[in-house]
């Protein structure tokens, strides 16, 4: 056990969550991962809801400080898109059950509003290079929504090939990635 019970608990927590759903995932089975007592996860956490809601806002905002860290303001659009896609991949390989547990608790019923807010501004920092790019007249005018999904969907499924071994990493391969997925959104 780490001297920090708390993060034990995340740790399980999050494990379970995106493993077996937050339907599926009982605050006995996250004592039992963590090796706590149930009780233990009660003088840190109101009820299960209140669990995967500071578990989500914190694997959000980890997310997002990654993308964050050195991101290229005054580059032109396809220098971010670059930053972006590269660290994408750096969370994901460091974090690949927080990124997990966020693409499959995103829509969740039991998200409240912090969570959903610290979502949203997740996305409204894509939302802003995509306009940006659009004004620009870089990346085509469809809705901001339609591109994160072309991006960020395909991402998560690349991802996901790697980390199975079904797809080798390598520098080449994450090129010809990076390009494809900017095609896809730039005007050509």
């Amino acid at each position: 056990m780490s001297k920090n019970k708390q993060e034990d608990i995340f740790q399980a927590a999050m494990q379970l969550f995106a493993e077996r759903g937050y339907d599926g995932t009982t605050v006995p089975m996250i004592a039992n991962k963590a090796k706590v007592g149930a009780g233990t996860i009660y003088r840190y956490f109101e009820n299960k809801e209140s669990l995967v809601n500071a578990l989500f806002v914190k694997c959000v905002e980890q997310f997002f400080e990654v993308i964050r860290t050195n991101f290229p303001q005054d580059a032109d659009v396809r220098q971010q898109f670059n930053h972006i896609f590269r660290r994408m991949f750096v969370f994901a390989k460091e974090n690949s059950n927080a990124l997990q547990f966020i693409n499959s608790h995103d829509e969740g019923y039991y998200l409240d509003e912090k969570s959903n807010q610290t979502f949203e501004d997740f996305l409204d920092f894509f939302r802003a290079v995509i306009e940006n790019g659009k004004n620009q007249g870089v990346i085509r005018s469809l809705p901001s929504h339609a591109h994160i999904a072309i991006v960020y969907g395909a991402f998560g499924m690349l991802f996901s090939l790697i980390q199975s071994g079904r797809m080798e990493e390598t520098p080449e391969l994450l090129n010809e990635l990076e390009d494809s997925l900017w095609n896809a959104i730039r005007i050509i």
